[in-house]
């Protein structure tokens, strides 16, 4: 288990089988993706970006902005209470951490130079979502 807040109970070995190496270092480790080479950078879909743990929804498209920093950036969750912020000292700075509040996977970093209206950047790794298109959630039915 980990020291993260945890609604969904697994083992580590289950994390492990569940979400296969790259997704687990990430996740589960606070690992980060090389940037540009995520999945979803350059998706412009609608739809909700879900935490690739627990299927948590976290951020909508219509938050989704290009940040140029090579990792998919959103300016807002899509509640509060979706996500968890933790001071993170690791690599000698001060950052926040952005964990799922769910499943406790880590899922990237939030910083105050975003163009939203609170000026914030969630600069979010592609391995820790999984994309559900508008039409999906909606059943599939048009309008």
């Amino acid at each position: 288990m980990t020291d993260q807040p945890n609604d969904v109970p697994r083992t580590d070995d289950e994390w492990r089988e569940r979400l296969g190496p790259d997704r687990y270092r990430i996740l589960r480790q606070a690992g980060t993706e090389a940037p540009w080479t995520g999945d979803l950078l350059r998706n412009k879909a609608e739809g909700e970006y879900l935490c690739a743990g627990c299927g948590a929804e976290l951020f909508g498209s219509d938050t989704k902005y290009d940040s140029g920093s090579g990792w998919p950036s959103f300016t807002a969750p899509v509640d509060d209470a979706a996500v968890e912020e933790v001071t993170d000292t690791s690599h000698g700075m001060v950052r926040t951490e952005v964990r799922c509040a769910r499943c406790g996977g880590h899922l990237g970093h939030v910083f105050p130079d975003g163009p939203g209206p609170e000026g914030l950047r969630y600069c979010i790794n592609s391995a820790s979502l999984d994309f559900q298109p508008a039409a999906e959630k909606d059943g599939g039915h048009a309008g």
